[in-house]
C-alpha cells in the first residue's frame, strides 16, 4: 500500500481546451484577442432554481455578493447572441465534429441525442447567467503507466467572457472570448499520486492536439483538478498554467486539509485557486447539480453517420514512435518534427535522398533557421522547394555540409547561391593548399589548418582539406 492510499487520496482531472472553430452557437470568428471595443453592456445576475426546483449554492453565494457587471465587445468579434438579446444559432457542426474526433480517441461512447443544458453561473462570465453545455459522450478510457483511466464524460460547452478589471463595485469583461467552442473532458477519481496526475494531464494534452484542431497559447487550455483525502472533502483546484506545478500544488492541497483534521475542524467541500507561490485560496462553494436545466433554445443534435465516419486521428504519440523506429532519430527530434508540422516532408526528403543521413536531414530542417539567426541575425524561412534543392546538391556532393548556413543566408534564388559553393575537383583544392602552404611557410601546423579551413570553407569538406594539408606538408 502506498502513502498516498494509506492517506485515501483520491484525485481526477477536468481539461478544458479552446476549438480552433467559430464562436459555437452564433457564426462570429473566434477572436480571441479582439481590441477596440464598440460596444458597451451592464448587467445585474440573478439565481434561479435548476431543474430540481432549488437554487445552486455556489450561484446563491455569488448572487448576495450583489455586483454589477460591465461588458465590453467588438461587433467583429460578438453579436446579439453574446448580449443575451438574441436566441443562440444551432450549434456549430465543426466544432462538435472536432469534440466527437477526441471522445473516439479516448475510446468513449458517443450519445444518440446531444442535449444542450444550462448551467447557473452568475459570476458575471457569462451576460445570460448560464453556460450552455452538453455531454457528448460517456465510458471512455485513456491508458497510462499505472493502467487505465476512465473518462466519464466528454462535453462541449462555450467559453466564458474574459475579466479585464475587478473593483468593490463590479466586475469588467471583455466579450469577444465567450461563446468560443469549448471541449471539457474529465477522469474518474482513480488517479494514484499527484505524478500520476500531471501524467494523465499530459496523456490528454497530447490527445487534444493530434487533431490539430485545438487553439494554442496562454489561456487557450485549463486544467482543473480534484483532490481529497479520507476525512476531508472534495475540493477542486482552478488554474494551473503550468502542468509542472500539479503535484506540488496538490501535496500542499493535502496538508491543508491533513492540518484541519487533525485540529478537530470541518473540511469544507470549495472550489479553490493555485497561486503563484502554489498554495491555494477560497473561491466560491462547490457547485452541484441544481445549478443545471435543459437549454430551451436549442433542440438536441441528433449524431448522424456522417458525423461518425470522419477519418481517424493519429495520436502524437504514435507518430513520434514511427520516425524512432523507422529512421533510428532521437526522441525529442522526432517530437519537433511532428510539432512543426515537418513530418511528411521530412520522410518525402528521405526517400528521394539515400546518400544522407536521416538524422542530418531532420537536424538541418529544424535547427538551420534558428542558426542562421544567432550566427548571421537574419532571420530566414527557407520553402520546401528551397530545401529540396538544397538536399538534391548535398545528396550529389555538389557541396558541402558546411556550406549549408551560408546558402541559406543569402536571401537569393537558392540555384545560384548553390553555384557559388559548389565544392572544388581534388586537383583544384590540391592546387590551392599547395599555395597556402607557400606563402605560410613559417606557420604553424594548427594555425596553418585554420588559415585553409577559412580560405577553402564551403568549397571542400573539413576533413578532406585537413587530409590533403597533412599529406601535402610532408
Amino acid at each position: 500500500m502506498t502513502e498516498y492510499q494509506k492517506i485515501g487520496f483520491k484525485a481526477g482531472i477536468e481539461i478544458h481546451q479552446q476549438l480552433e472553430t467559430g464562436k459555437l452557437f452564433c457564426r462570429c470568428p473566434s477572436i480571441v484577442h479582439d481590441k477596440n471595443p464598440d460596444i458597451h453592456l451592464k448587467r445585474r445576475l440573478t439565481a434561479r432554481a435548476g431543474e430540481g426546483g432549488k437554487i445552486d449554492v455556489a450561484a446563491l453565494a455569488e448572487m448576495r455578493k450583489a455586483k454589477e457587471f460591465s461588458y465590453e465587445a467588438c461587433s467583429t468579434s460578438s453579436c446579439l447572441v453574446e448580449a443575451d438579446e438574441e436566441p443562440p444559432l444551432l450549434m456549430n457542426e465543426e466544432a462538435l465534429q472536432i469534440v466527437i474526433q477526441v471522445a473516439q480517441l479516448v475510446h468513449a461512447k458517443i450519445i444518440d441525442e446531444i442535449q444542450v443544458m444550462r448551467k447557473i453561473v452568475i459570476d458575471g462570465s457569462n451576460v445570460s447567467g448560464f453556460q450552455r453545455t452538453a455531454l457528448v459522450a460517456v465510458n471512455g478510457y485513456i491508458e497510462t503507466s499505472r493502467g487505465r483511466v476512465s473518462i466519464p464524460g466528454v462535453n462541449i460547452e462555450e467559453e466564458s467572457a474574459k475579466k479585464i478589471e475587478t473593483t468593490e463595485q463590479g466586475v469588467k469583461y471583455r466579450l469577444d472570448r465567450l461563446g468560443v467552442s469549448l471541449i471539457e473532458i474529465s477522469t474518474g477519481p482513480e488517479l494514484a499520486d499527484p505524478e500520476h496526475v500531471k501524467e494523465a494531464a499530459e496523456k490528454i494534452g497530447m490527445i487534444l492536439r493530434s487533431t490539430g484542431k485545438m487553439k494554442r497559447g496562454i489561456g487557450t487550455i485549463r486544467q482543473d483538478v480534484n483532490v481529497s483525502i479520507a476525512g476531508g472533502a472534495r475540493t477542486e483546484i482552478k488554474g494551473f498554467q503550468d502542468l509542472r506545478s500539479i503535484p506540488q500544488v496538490i501535496v500542499f492541497e493535502i496538508e491543508r486539509q491533513q492540518k484541519l483534521i487533525s485540529e478537530g475542524k470541518k473540511v469544507e467541500s470549495e472550489v479553490r485557486k493555485a497561486e503563484p507561490d502554489l498554495t491555494t485560496s477560497f473561491l466560491r462553494p462547490m457547485p452541484g447539480a441544481a445549478r443545471m436545466y435543459p437549454e430551451t433554445d436549442i433542440p438536441p443534435v441528433l449524431v448522424s453517420t456522417t458525423l461518425l465516419r470522419e477519418k481517424k486521428i493519429e495520436l502524437i504519440d504514435d507518430l513520434v514512435q514511427d520516425l524512432v523506429d523507422t529512421y533510428k532519430l532521437d526522441k525529442d527530434i522526432a517530437a519537433n518534427l511532428v510539432k512543426m508540422q515537418q513530418k511528411d516532408f521530412f520522410k518525402s526528403l528521405c526517400a528521394q535522398h539515400k546518400n544522407l543521413k536521416p538524422s542530418f536531414i531532420a537536424d538541418t530542417l529544424l535547427s538551420a533557421p534558428k542558426q542562421v539567426k544567432q550566427k548571421f541575425n537574419v532571420e530566414i524561412k527557407p520553402t520546401e522547394q528551397e530545401y529540396e534543392i538544397l538536399f538534391e546538391a548535398l545528396d550529389m556532393g555538389k557541396i558541402a555540409k558546411e556550406s549549408i548556413l551560408d546558402i541559406l543566408k543569402e536571401h537569393k534564388e537558392i540555384r545560384n547561391v548553390i553555384k557559388k559553393y559548389e565544392l572544388m575537383s581534388d586537383e583544384e583544392l590540391e592546387r590551392q593548399i599547395k599555395k597556402i602552404i607557400l606563402e605560410n611557410k613559417n606557420m604553424p601546423a594548427k594555425a596553418l589548418i585554420g588559415k585553409a579551413m577559412a580560405q577553402l570553407r564551403g568549397k571542400a569538406e573539413g576533413r578532406k582539406i585537413v587530409d590533403m594539408l597533412e599529406r601535402s606538408s610532408k
